[in-house]
C-alpha cells in the first residue's frame, strides 16, 4: 500500500469512528434524562371518576372503559403528549335507571357520541406537580380543558411505571350535556368533578 492510500484509509477509518461516536453519543442523549418514556394504561389499577350535585345531594360515578396513552418526562415536561379515549356507555353510577339516562339524547347521547376524547401537548411543571393543557371533544363539542396532576415513577418488578392522579371540574353545558329539562341547573347542577388515579406502564411504540 503507497503512503498517499494508507493516508486515505486512515482518514476514512477516523472518519467512521468520528460517525459512531456521535451515534453514540445520540444515542446516549435520547435516554438520558430528559427523555419522554411512552406510558400505557393498567387499566386493572386505574380509576376515572366524576362527580356531581342532584337534587341537592352529592352523587358519584366513574367509567369503567377508558383508554390512556402519555408521553412523559418529570424532567423534560414540554415533550410531554397525552391522549385520552373513554366509552361513554361505560358511566357507572350504580344506579341502573340514572345510568340508563345519563347515556340518553338529552346528556351523553352516547349511541350518537360514543367516545369523548383528551388531547395534550402542552404541559408545564407547578407548584404541586403539572399541568396538562388540551383540548376535550365531548358531545361533539371541542374545548380547551386545563388538568393539574402529580406523576410519580417507580420500578416494580423490573418494570418501569408511572403514577399519575389529579382532578378537574368541568361545566357540563359548556359541552351540551344537558338536553330538554336537563339544561336548568336546579335539579342537576352545571358543575361535574373528574378525578382520576392512573397506573402507567413503560412500554414501547
Amino acid at each position: 500500500m503507497t503512503r498517499r492510500a494508507s493516508r486515505t484509509a486512515g482518514w476514512g477509518l477516523a472518519a467512521a469512528a468520528a460517525g459512531i461516536a456521535a451515534w453514540a453519543w445520540l444515542g446516549a442523549s435520547a435516554a438520558g434524562p430528559g427523555a419522554v418514556t411512552h406510558y400505557v394504561l393498567d387499566p386493572a389499577k386505574s380509576s376515572l371518576e366524576f362527580a356531581f350535585d342532584q337534587a341537592g345531594a352529592q352523587n358519584k360515578g366513574k367509567f369503567t372503559r377508558f383508554q390512556v396513552s402519555f408521553d412523559f418526562s418529570p424532567e423534560n415536561p414540554a415533550a410531554g403528549r397525552l391522549e385520552v379515549t373513554v366509552e361513554m356507555s361505560s358511566a357507572d353510577t350504580g344506579d341502573q335507571e340514572r345510568d340508563d339516562t345519563l347515556r340518553g339524547a338529552d346528556l351523553f347521547a352516547a349511541a350518537k357520541f360514543p367516545q369523548a376524547h383528551y388531547t395534550a401537548t402542552q404541559f408545564t411543571k407547578t407548584a404541586t406537580g403539572y399541568e396538562a393543557v388540551g383540548k376535550l371533544t365531548l358531545r361533539g363539542v371541542t374545548r380547551e380543558v386545563r388538568v393539574p396532576f402529580t406523576f410519580r415513577t417507580a420500578t416494580e418488578i423490573g418494570i418501569a411505571v408511572g403514577y399519575m392522579s389529579g382532578k378537574t371540574t368541568l361545566r357540563r353545558l359548556d359541552f351540551g350535556v344537558g338536553q330538554g329539562d336537563w339544561k336548568a341547573t336546579d335539579q342537576l347542577g352545571n358543575d361535574v368533578g373528574v378525578s382520576f388515579a392512573l397506573r402507567l406502564a413503560a412500554a414501547a411504540h
